[in-house]
């Protein structure tokens, strides 16, 4: 496996959940990390709880359901001075549950697709030609393994093009030391998961971490699972 030590690592969505555990598991490697949630105050937690390690913390906020809120979290990353070395692109919503499958609103479809799709194409478009550069890299897109579910139509259709927007990226960068690959968290028990979910949160470590220590030959646009 690859040493990460040393490298910085910003992960969207880091203030709880699945984004806060991966944080915690770069930094045992050794990574210096960039928190990423709404508000800075959400990442009060996630920052006392990394204080466990002697590494440097950042944190960026704002909305990516908006374009020129992602853009200007872009901004706050630059603004840190430090190279970003990998990508975690964590964040995502999840629309409410309709259990009569054409309820899903025009308003729902959008803001599922700004956040979970539009959002990480910029964030990857922001860094990664960086990292190609720089020639070294790693990008982790959050996926989904749910399927056969209407009732979540527009977060599942969502997570499917992460999928193939992954591929296509990894495909472009295929003769350089940037691997992009996607992770499906598994059904955990998070805010997003529910409760009735079978598995920990903490339960996605450490597989949650194998795409990050790829080496520079290693899988590239490939889907990998947590669990």
């Amino acid at each position: 496996m690859n040493n990460i030590s040393g490298k910085n690592a910003l992960i969207t969505g880091s203030s709880r959940g699945v984004g806060q555990q991966i944080a915690m598991g770069l930094a045992a490697k050794g990574c210096n990390i960039i928190l990423h949630a709404r508000t800075a105050a959400s990442c009060h937690k996630t920052i006392e709880m990394l204080k466990t390690y002697p590494i440097a913390v950042y944190v960026v906020f704002g909305e990516l359901s908006d374009e020129t809120s992602v853009h200007q979290v872009i901004d706050q990353v630059n603004a840190l001075g430090v190279e970003v070395d990998i990508v975690y692109n964590n964040a995502a919503i999840m629309t409410s549950h309709q259990s009569d499958i054409w309820q899903h609103s025009w308003e729902d479809w959008m803001q599922t697709m700004k956040t979970n799709v539009f959002a990480m194409y910029t964030i990857c478009a922001a860094f990664v030609p960086k990292m190609a550069e720089r020639g070294y890299g790693r990008v982790v897109n959050l996926s989904s393994g749910i399927t056969k579910t209407p009732e979540l139509a527009p977060d599942s259709a969502s997570k499917w093009a992460v999928i193939k927007l992954t591929e296509d990226l990894a495909a472009h960068y295929e003769d350089t030391n940037v691997r992009i690959n996607c992770l499906d968290p598994g059904w955990l028990r998070t805010d997003m998961g529910s409760q009735n979910a079978p598995n920990a949160v903490e339960a996605v470590l450490p597989g949650a971490l194998v795409p990050a220590l790829l080496e520079n030959d290693g899988a590239n646009g490939k889907a990998f699972s947590a669990l």
